[in-house]
């Protein structure tokens, strides 16, 4: 009976991705609720299961790719890949209203390219702080503490070495979580209660993860505002992170 039933789930792995990741999203939320009430967002305790299940199943299976290197849970790397994670971006921008994002005109333009240098030149100063002198690590770590999109794709056209791609995707991973964690309590102080604010501070922050978790915790009709700058701040930062920001970086540091 044991067998037929991982047999079954082997055979419909991505169904039984579906059916985990639902499992771990109602979980999550519950403690949420029921141990912060709201204050830590659902998506961050989602997150931080979602890291200690990969370090298990990399532990079980000696892999690379975390739980999904299980044969029964290997559904879960098709619909974590790039296509279904753009295919949700792309949703979540449709929400938004075009007549809004108008609005913010220059200063939502502005704020992507703050939101970009900012990040980047801050992970530039923490990885010269731990040590990192070459033009590549920086880079990449840099771009990883833009997200922990742009830190790979960074590191993979300037040839950085698999140890600091890593590490750019780990900064990338705390800077989304502390986002999502810290939105609802700053966004009183910041005015972020209507949805030019939502597109400028997405622009700023510029992890979709993080920007559309906090926001829903904030108000969720902001979180498409939010979700669409940021997404544009990916877009951004993998162009400009491997190129301008890679040859100023270079002038620098040799």
């Amino acid at each position: 009976m044991q067998d037929t039933v991982l047999a079954l789930f082997e055979k419909n792995n991505l169904v039984t991705a579906f059916a985990v990741i639902g499992i771990t999203m109602y979980i999550s939320y519950f403690l949420s609720d029921k141990l912060t009430k709201g204050r830590l967002h659902g998506s961050a305790i989602a997150i931080i299961i979602g890291l200690a299940l990969a370090y298990f199943g990399g532990i079980q299976t000696g892999g690379e790719n975390g739980l999904a290197d299980l044969q029964m849970f290997s559904g879960i790397g098709l619909m974590g890949g790039a296509m279904l994670r753009d295919l949700a971006i792309v949703a979540t921008a449709f929400g938004a209203n075009l007549e809004e994002i108008k609005k913010a005109g220059f200063t939502g333009v502005l704020s992507l390219f703050m939101g970009v240098f900012v990040s980047f030149f801050v992970g530039v100063l923490v990885a010269l702080s731990f040590g990192y002198t070459d033009a590549a690590s920086l880079t990449t770590i840099g771009g990883g503490a833009a997200t922990y999109i742009v830190g790979p794709v960074a590191g993979g056209a300037v040839g950085a070495s698999s140890e600091v791609i890593a590490l750019s995707v780990a900064a990338g991973l705390v800077k989304s979580i502390l986002v999502m964690i810290g939105t609802p309590f700053v966004a009183k102080f910041i005015g972020l209660d209507n949805p030019r604010s939502a597109l400028v501070y997405g622009g700023l922050m510029g992890t979709t993860s993080g920007v559309a978790g906090g926001l829903a915790a904030t108000d969720p009709k902001l979180v498409p505002y939010g979700a669409m700058t940021a997404t544009f701040f990916t877009g951004l930062g993998c162009l400009l992170v491997p190129s301008i920001l890679y040859f100023i970086v270079r002038a620098f540091a040799g």
